[in-house]
Formats: structure tokens, sequence, C-alpha cells
């Protein structure tokens, strides 16, 4: 079968691989050309490719299972694959730009696969068909691996929730072998007052260091220049202790992430299309699930395909079995990360745990911290080998540990309006 795929990201790779092995002709059509030969990869309507990111154990299981060939690829260029204490991956440390670029050459290499570089624009139409530079590209089938901030399926929008969350990032490489303390496989993750800060661990010695806060003070915007930035990670202490010019040094400009969404958006009605990942469901980046969840649709919906289907027809039951399984498999977390991002904006703002209301799963796993007895019971939620659902049961024994008054110790470091008055003082002596 023809199958066009639009979106050369993790998703629209992943399947292209994967068709290609089970005999489809494949085409990959997206505006970028590629990593270049050197400098940073700057890849137009991906602006968090240079951001930090972490690739949970749905991405480690997808690889294995279906291109083994690829994570041992990564791993040789200085990925690692974190491990808990009993063996089972955690996640893939690696940076989203290699994991793109690695992933990208692996499909260039599948027979029956090709990638193009176009514009790419859709025919809504009877026929449905696909514009590359303006010219229609004829296909049986046509992937929307477009993303969040794909429009090629024009109005097709869904349910939206703002993720109450806009960051800030930096990318930094070791200078030595040392690495300053963590306190998670995936780096530093430290809650202040207001705002969160995190080291993200990601291949070869390089790290991502990201603050995010709820974008109400407008002082923080100057956390984009890279001397405001400096300073405030510095006032971290736990998180300074990683920036030091000694210890590391910048590889990236500091980049924002403007205020993102928790979509949910299901399927377009257009003949021939089926869309997968992001395209699909976008969650905040707070909780790293992107990858996650498009991985695990994309594996799903290869099963679905297979080596057909041969029909309009057949084509139309695909896409209904998909959607069905979305509704079931991928919405469950989006609903999860929109009443979880709701409950922490109302204590960013100052407000307590409202314990009239069910206890979100971030209030829930961080219980853990104090009683011990709930992690079998959080474990398969953290790996994503569970549904939200399943938190039910530790929930009696995490809201009695909030009830007795303990909380999610702060680190040191200035709470959101010192961080803010800072932000200000510094970008005024730069001025």
């Amino acid at each position: 079968m023809r199958i066009t795929i639009v979106g050369a990201g993790p998703t629209g790779l992943f399947c292209a691989i994967a068709l290609g092995r089970r005999g489809h002709r494949i085409q990959v059509i997206d505006r970028d050309a590629g990593p270049p030969g050197s400098g940073l990869w700057r890849r137009r309507g991906v602006m968090q490719l240079h951001h930090a990111h972490t690739f949970r154990v749905p991405v480690v299981d997808a690889l294995e299972a279906e291109m083994p060939e690829v994570l041992d690829d990564l791993v040789s260029r200085a990925a690692t694959v974190a491990r808990a204490d009993d063996g089972r991956p955690v996640a893939l440390l690696c940076r989203r730009a290699m994991f793109d670029a690695v992933l990208r050459r692996h499909a260039e290499a599948t027979p029956g696969v090709l990638l193009r570089s176009a514009a790419v624009g859709m025919l809504t139409g009877p026929a449905g068909r696909v514009l590359a530079d303006d010219v229609p590209v004829d296909a049986d089938l046509i992937l929307d691996a477009t993303g969040r901030s794909g429009r090629i399926t024009g109005g097709h929008r869904g349910v939206t929730h703002d993720c109450g969350a806009v960051y800030v990032t930096r990318q930094y490489r070791l200078r030595t072998a040392f690495r300053p303390p963590t306190n998670s496989p995936i780096g530093l993750s430290l809650q202040l007052g207001g705002y969160i800060a995190i080291a993200f661990l990601h291949d070869g010695g390089t790290f991502s260091v990201t603050i995010i806060h709820d974008g109400s003070d407008r002082r923080l915007r100057e956390l984009r220049h890279a001397d405001v930035f400096e300073r405030a990670v510095r006032a971290i202490p736990q998180l300074g202790a990683w920036t030091t010019t000694s210890t590391a040094v910048p590889i990236t400009p500091v980049l924002a992430g403007g205020r993102l969404y928790n979509a949910y958006r299901g399927q377009p009605v257009l003949p021939r299309v089926i869309a997968v990942g992001d395209a699909v469901c976008t969650t905040t980046p707070l909780a790293g699930r992107g990858v996650a969840l498009a991985l695990r649709q994309a594996r799903e919906l290869v099963d679905l395909i297979g080596s057909g289907p041969r029909t309009d027809t057949d084509i139309g039951l695909v896409r209904s079995r998909f959607e069905a399984w979305c509704e079931t498999a991928i919405k469950p977390w989006f609903d999860d990360q929109v009443y979880a991002d709701a409950h922490r904006l109302r204590r960013w703002a100052g407000a307590g745990i409202d314990f009239a209301a069910r206890l979100p799963s971030d209030l829930i796993t961080a219980a853990a911290a104090r009683e011990p007895a709930l992690a079998p019971l959080i474990g398969a939620y953290e790996r994503m080998d569970a549904l939200p659902d399943t938190l039910a049961a530790a929930e009696p024994s995490a809201r009695a540990v909030y009830a007795g008054g303990w909380r999610a110790p702060v680190a040191p470091g200035p709470t959101r309006a010192e961080l803010g008055a800072m932000c200000a003082g510094a970008a005024a002596r730069i001025a």
C-alpha cells in the first residue's frame, strides 16, 4: 500500500520504519530537510527540539520491540537507559535532537521509505490528497503526524485546556566526569515556592536546566536573557551547583517555551486520513509523556494497519478501531493531566490541598516519599504500565499522609515573587 506520512518527528519516523518493514511504500513529507552537517539543527515549527526531554519507559519498550538497532545506535552515541534498582528501565536519557537525528537516519536506510522536504498542504475534497509544494501526492492512506502545531487537517482542534505553565530552558555540557547530586534517575527535580526547577540528564555529559512557572509574573519573562537566567539558576543552590563555570559550559542559548495546552483532538473527518501522535493528544511537558504517548499510539496503529488494508472501507475500519483504542488507552492520560494541572495552579497561587476533591495524581505519587508503602501502588502508573485510574487504590493512604500535615519539602531558593524581583533587578542592570 502507498502511505504518505506528513511529519518527520518521532511519530512519523517510527511509523515509516515499522510500516516500511511490513512491505508498504512510504513517503514521509516534512518541510524540514533534516539535520545540517554541523551546527545547531533548527527545525521550523518544532520549538521544543532543543528543549529538555525525558523519554519515558514506553519509548524504550517501543524501540526494543520494533527496532532495537535504533536503541543500540542511541546508546552507542552515549545515550543511557536509566534503570531502577530491580533492573527495569525507567527512562532513556538523550537529547531530543539526537533522538530525532538517529531515528531519521534509520528511516532513510529502510527499504521502501522515501523522505521528502516540501511545504505540505491538504486537499480536503473527496480525494483527500496531500499537497507537496502545491503538487498532489497520490496515496492510499495518509498519516497525520504533524504534531501539536500541525495544520493540514484545517479546523481539527478538539478539546483544549491551558497547561498553566511556561518555561525557560538551556542545555549545558559537563566539563569533567564529575556530576552534581541528583534526586531521581532523570536528574534533579526541585519544588520551590510557586515554581519548579529541574536539571534533566541527557547523553554524553549533556543536560538541561529548566525553570517552570505559571506565567502570571511578567518579570519572569526576563529569564529569556542569558545573564538573568544564569543569575536565577545560581540563586537556587542545588541547581546552581550544576552550572558553575568550572562544572559546565552552555551549548545552547536560553530557550523559552510558550504557553502550552493539553489537547485531545481525536480523528479528523477526512477520507483516508488517520491522525497519530501529538496530532491526536498533547499533554503538558511537565509530565514528560509526549513522545511516550505518541510512540504507544504509533505501535498500536502499525499493528492495526499490518500488511493491509486494501480498500477505503478497510481504512475506515482501521481508523475507527484506532480511535476507539485511543479513547481508552490515551485519553485517560489527557484527563489525568488536565486535572493535575488545574490543582497545581491552585497550589502555586497559594491555595492549600483541596481535601473535598479527589487528590490529583502528582500529589498521590509525591506522598510515597513520606509513606513507602505507597510505592507498589503507584509504580505501574509511574512506568505508564497502568492507567491513571489505578491510583484510586493509593489515594486513601496518600490522603492520610497530607491530612497528617506532611507536605513535599520546598527546596532552598527564592520564592516566585523573590525570583521575579531578582529578574527585574538583573534586567535593569543589563539595560
